[in-house]
């Protein structure tokens, strides 16, 4: 089963960025953990970065045909991108939000997500586990 894992601004910086916040591990780290898992869940996985909000829309519409589902750690676009948003309710596939971080205890601006009410479920606030999570909840979220 096809799926797609999407980080947005600044998760390329994993392990150098605000280790106090996001741990040491990089992203490349990361991915390669969660490759493991998806494996063991008979998921392909698929992984992609990008800084640019338009980069992350095209990959979410190619996504549409050749996915079965997206986690998306959307970084500070979360918060702020109806254009993100939009794309996630116009592919029909369901898409996990992730955060390394409890969005909920940091900043106020960072307590509102505008993606989350397009998407299956939210997790966040286990670092690099949420993602791991978020396969288990992809997976139910396909099954249904």
């Amino acid at each position: 089963m096809d799926i797609l894992i999407i980080n947005g601004p600044n998760l390329n910086l994993l392990g150098f960025r605000e280790p106090g916040i996001y741990g040491n591990d990089t992203l490349d780290s990361i991915n390669a953990e969660i490759a493991k898992k998806a494996k063991l869940l008979d998921f392909d996985v698929e992984f992609f970065q990008s800084n640019h909000e338009g980069a992350i829309i095209d990959k979410l519409h190619e996504a549409r045909n050749t996915k079965k589902g997206v986690i998306l750690n959307a970084g500070a676009y979360t918060h702020y991108s109806y254009a993100i948003r939009d794309a996630i309710a116009a592919i029909k596939i369901p898409v996990v939000e992730v955060h390394l971080s409890n969005v909920d205890n940091r900043e106020e601006f960072r307590r509102e997500s505008v993606i989350a009410p397009v998407c299956a479920g939210s997790i966040s606030g286990f670092g690099k586990n949420s993602y791991i999570l978020g396969l288990y909840g992809l997976r139910t979220a396909i099954k249904n």
